[in-house]
């Protein structure tokens, strides 16, 4: 019998995404309206139907990036207070826990970080996941995403020639999310090490070369170390 698996952000970009996918996976997909975050009620509400024996949460703020700055309240509501009520109710009924955090916990100036690195964001968006993580990593019953991705094809006119990361598709990590589900602790997770523009013009042929400059506040190398997750997809 599959282990019924509860998705949150159920109408986020990623889950559209793996909707799509033909995974041997149980999962069930909770809207907003169905799972609101901030409320542990609604949380707790979901989890009894459903009864899943994972939760991948999914669900919070992220794009545009200025809105961490701009509105703090609600980037601290969503991407910290949210995780740590979905965290709670884990606990609570013993539910493996799957994070989806950012790479952006690192300081992004030298590059290839471990998950043993210390963690350093460099913006209110970097802070937010990581306070998620604070609450996550409390719970031992769970597994923490450092993940690098975005939209295919890549979505933007300009890319960095200088700014280094190990930016992946949507569909790639979809593909192999099955593989990775049953582990635990932390885990880096993106694609090969390159330039920002390297990565998209692959599918974007028409992209144009941009350079980082000081003014953009963007540390140039976000690079992760992959050799843990590779091993674990090979």
């Amino acid at each position: 019998m599959k282990n019924k698996i509860l998705v949150t952000g159920g109408d986020g970009r990623f889950s559209k995404i793996l909707k799509k996918q033909n995974l041997k996976l149980d999962l069930f997909f909770a809207s907003k309206k169905q799972c609101d975050i901030t409320n542990i009620n609604s949380i707790s509400k979901i989890v009894k139907k459903i009864r899943p024996k994972i939760i991948i949460h999914c669900a919070g703020l992220s794009r545009p990036m200025m809105v961490h700055e701009k509105n703090i309240l609600k980037s601290i509501d969503l991407n910290i207070i949210g995780t740590s009520n979905i965290t709670k109710v884990c606990k609570k009924h013993n539910i493996k826990l799957v994070y989806f955090s950012t790479g952006y916990v690192y300081e992004g100036k030298r590059g290839n970080y471990s998950e043993n690195d210390p963690v350093k964001p460099f913006n209110n968006y970097g802070l937010s996941k990581l306070g998620g993580e604070c609450a996550v990593s409390m719970y031992k019953n769970s597994l923490i995403l450092r993940i690098t991705m975005t939209e295919k094809p890549f979505l933007h006119k300009n890319a960095y020639t200088n700014l280094k990361t190990n930016f992946m598709y949507h569909e790639d990590l979809a593909k192999i999310l099955p593989k990775i589900i049953n582990k635990k602790g932390i885990l880096n997770v993106g694609g090969k090490s390159q330039s920002v523009y390297s990565f998209a013009k692959k599918t974007n042929p028409k992209v144009k070369k941009a350079k980082a400059k000081l003014k953009d506040t963007l540390p140039l190398n976000q690079t992760m170390n992959l050799k843990r997750f590779r091993s674990i997809i090979s």
